[in-house]
């Protein structure tokens, strides 16, 4: 979902302005072309709030991988400016403000949301220069799920197969689950289910039952794959359009009432855990990331976390989750498990 268009142009000319500032090192700030440090040759200037909030990446120590998932936001060539007889990519702005972010983190490993196949799958691809590349390419609206990688994708496949039914018919999970399983040098693996869940968009057919339906595909996925192989661990990644005490994320989450998944539940650096902003302001939790227990061990929360950047709030409407783990070494014994920051409690009067 995205926001209406006067404040989304808004938006995008002032990440456009925000960004060439960063990009440019704050060269307007001080009289060395940007060589000083920003935040103390202007504090007071937009440079000096950047300097402070563009996304770094934790240093990642020899056995560590990164993930980070990310909803684009129709990544893709379509009508922009009301002519249906052409199509436009991307804007330059929000299209900049997401390579720079994935850049400037460059985690091992990036599942996206909303891409779409052919040319603009291949401007990414060829903008982050990542070895191993698949995309799901089954969305009837051309906004698909992809996954770029660092580390070896062995297999990596689509469910397209998985179907649920609501009265009379029939449907397919319509983004389908990216299926991956990370092989590293070591011998270790994981394995990856990337999701998109249903929109809450109106559907003759009831957007919440089929957005639930979807999740317990999803879930059958992983009791499946923990079955077949319970030494690897599992981590779900992804866009799965409900918030956390909802019925869909019970469905992937849990198995006939006992836990099957632990929400590991990144923060920003305020500790807000909001990902989607929709288009009334709300702030709601929409993107996860859910591992197995024989995942769960492996878990650094001290650095994980959600990027923040004045240009990405104008870049897509979602937020990216970035996170590191171990690697799994199924040779020892497995590390103690972290402890995972709580939400605060309010009170009901609130």
């Amino acid at each position: 979902m995205r926001p209406a268009a006067p404040l989304r142009a808004a938006a995008g000319s002032a990440a456009s302005v925000l960004l060439a500032i960063a990009i440019a090192a704050c060269s307007p700030c001080g009289g060395d072309g940007g060589k000083a440090d920003a935040s103390s040759a202007c504090p007071d200037s937009a440079c000096a709030v950047l300097a402070t909030t563009l996304p770094a990446a934790p240093v990642k120590a020899e056995g560590e991988f990164t993930v980070l998932t990310f909803n684009l936001d129709h990544w893709a060539d379509e009508d922009r400016d009301g002519d249906p007889s052409t199509l436009e990519p991307k804007p330059e702005a929000e299209t900049a403000a997401i390579l720079e972010t994935l850049r400037a983190l460059s985690p091992d490993v990036i599942l996206v949301q909303e891409a779409a196949p052919g040319a603009p799958f291949e401007r990414l691809r060829d903008a982050l220069g990542y070895p191993h590349c698949h995309i799901a390419a089954v969305d009837p609206s051309g906004l698909d799920i992809a996954i770029f990688s660092r580390i070896p994708l062995d297999p990596v496949t689509t469910a397209t197969n998985d179907l649920y039914t609501i009265g009379p018919r029939k449907f397919p999970v319509r983004r389908g689950i990216l299926d991956a399983t990370l092989r590293f040098p070591s011998g270790a693996a994981v394995r990856l289910l990337g999701a998109h869940l249903k929109s809450k968009k109106f559907h003759e057919f009831g957007q919440a039952e089929m957005r639930r339906n979807e999740a317990r595909l999803v879930c059958n996925r992983v009791r499946s794959a923990l079955k077949a192989d319970p030494a690897v661990p599992v981590l779900v990644l992804g866009d799965l359009n409900d918030t956390p005490s909802s019925a869909p994320l019970q469905e992937i989450r849990t198995y006939q009432n006992k836990p099957l998944l632990t929400d590991l539940r990144p923060t920003d650096a305020l500790g807000d855990a909001w990902t989607y902003r929709a288009e009334d302001d709300a702030c709601l939790r929409h993107d996860y990331a859910l591992a197995s227990a024989t995942l769960l061990p492996y878990f650094l929360p001290g650095k994980t976390f959600i990027p923040n950047h004045p240009a990405l709030a104008a870049a897509s409407d979602h937020r990216p989750l970035y996170l590191t783990f171990r690697i799994p070494d199924p040779a020892t014994p497995p590390p103690p498990l972290p402890v995972i920051p709580s939400p605060r409690p309010f009170s009901a009067d609130d």
